[in-house]
């Protein structure tokens, strides 16, 4: 492993994000002092803190590791021919109708549709 890119890598994703370090030790539940550690290279993180910067910031455990340089993560790992079928997706458009329209099913079935095309 690289001290050099895991450091790059966790302060990059904490300024795009536009978090402080205090700021994100709050929403990891590290203390502040050990994200300064990370982020200048003194420590390497344990792979708990690894799985909760890859878990917060949507990356990948290769990606904080240098072991790629595509980010992508869960949210970024879809089937486009089973989108229709994604229980986030259909909990997404749920949200999205109102129930007693008379065209809600209409409406859900052109969006999924359109959703499953834009990804061929």
């Amino acid at each position: 492993m690289d001290k050099d890119i895991i450091a790059q890598r966790f302060r990059t994703l904490r300024e795009s994000a536009r978090l402080s370090q205090a700021k994100l030790s709050q929403e990891l539940d590290v203390k502040q002092p050990l994200i300064a550690r990370y982020e200048t290279a003194i420590n390497l993180p344990s792979y708990p803190i690894l799985l909760k910067y890859a878990d917060y910031f949507d990356v990948s455990t290769d990606y904080l590791l240098g072991r790629t340089d595509r980010p992508q993560g869960k949210l970024y790992d879809y089937n486009p021919q089973s989108i229709a079928n994604n229980p986030q997706m259909k909990e997404f458009v749920e949200m999205c109708f109102d129930p007693n329209s008379s065209v809600n099913a209409k409406l859900k079935d052109a969006l999924l549709k359109l959703l499953e095309e834009s990804k061929n």
